[in-house]
């Protein structure tokens, strides 16, 4: 055995070898090339410090940001038959699913939720383009419905955080029958005279923009979402001409009145405040002592108590007022 060429050499050259940065503490902005440490990336809600460009923010992080404390309780949506049609391509659809679960570690592909913002009481919705692009199926109509109902029932405004590719192929037709239940819906918490607020993140598409998404109150969207029944690809291919620059993006909708608002994410929580109190006669909000969302560091301790209130809701609800089991 050599000792110097099987030990002392690979000790000498551990010490002076290059440490390897793992990779998940930076990200490269996809439309500026910035490389942005991963902790200023999370406390800008996912929003390039340089230029500007929206990322993708799942559901639970962004109802961390924007509820006070970082605290929401979740609301139970009714479980539909799964897979009704037994659909099958490339793989069954219940793999899809589950490989979708495991994913992104949500049910599906919207998170329905209670809270305060700013202490303004509110139900939320919010898809997930990340689970299977966010496309709409029976779970999602089912979602819409029941935050429409908690809504009217608690007499709160509900504001929707839309994100899909359209709806979802594996149920066919019965992920189409989804847009007049969510629109009936929509017409609940018209007739109840509660505010309905959508703000469109990127992508909304398809079925989804032919429905709940375009039927609020007020629509704001986030820069440089792109919103659209058809894609722009399919409406070239389809007129055989080159579209505008910017052409079914946030900037280009506002401009031809499709929305009311473009608003940077990272402000987006004071101005849904300001718009919900006025759609409800409410006074304005008074700055100073009002309770700020969960901190970067804190988003998992405010993912913990989430996760307690609604065992102790759901433990009270059982006849058991500490949620315990036992």
């Amino acid at each position: 055995m050599n000792w110097i060429t099987n030990y002392v050499r690979p000790k000498i050259n551990s010490l002076f070898s290059r440490r390897e940065v793992p990779e998940n503490l930076w990200k490269k902005c996809p439309e500026c090339g910035t490389m942005l440490f991963h902790r200023e990336l999370k406390e800008s809600l996912n929003v390039c410090v340089n230029c500007g460009h929206h990322m993708h923010i799942t559901p639970r992080e962004r109802f961390k940001a924007l509820f006070d404390g970082g605290i929401f309780t979740e609301i139970e949506v009714p479980q539909p038959v799964v897979d009704p049609l037994k659909f099958r391509d490339q793989k069954r659809y219940p793999d899809r699913l589950k490989a979708a679960q495991k994913k992104t570690g949500e049910r599906e592909a919207v998170l329905v939720v209670e809270g305060e913002i700013m202490r303004t009481p509110v139900v939320a919705a919010g898809q997930d383009f990340s689970f299977m692009g966010g496309s709409m199926g029976m779970y999602v109509g089912n979602a819409i419905i029941a935050a429409a109902e908690r809504a009217v029932e608690r007499r709160l405004p509900l504001i929707l955080f839309a994100a899909a590719g359209g709806a979802r192929m594996q149920e066919g037709i019965l992920s189409l029958m989804q847009m007049p239940r969510t629109t009936i819906a929509v017409e609940m918490l018209k007739e109840a005279r509660l505010p309905y607020v959508v703000v469109l993140t990127h992508p909304t598409t398809g079925g989804v923009t032919a429905s709940y998404a375009m039927l609020g109150d007020v629509h704001i969207a986030e820069p440089g979402a792109l919103i659209c029944f058809a894609g722009p690809r399919v409406i070239e291919q389809t007129i055989r001409e080159k579209l505008p620059e910017g052409f079914q993006r946030s900037e280009y909708l506002h401009e031809h009145g499709m929305v009311d608002r473009v608003t940077d994410r990272r402000k987006l929580r004071e101005e849904l405040v300001t718009i919900i109190r006025m759609l409800m006669r409410q006074p304005p909000a008074v700055r100073g002592d009002l309770p700020e969302p969960a901190a970067a560091e804190d988003t998992a301790s405010a993912g913990k108590a989430t996760q307690d209130k609604s065992a102790t809701k759901k433990g009270a609800a059982a006849g058991n007022p500490a949620g315990r089991n036992g």
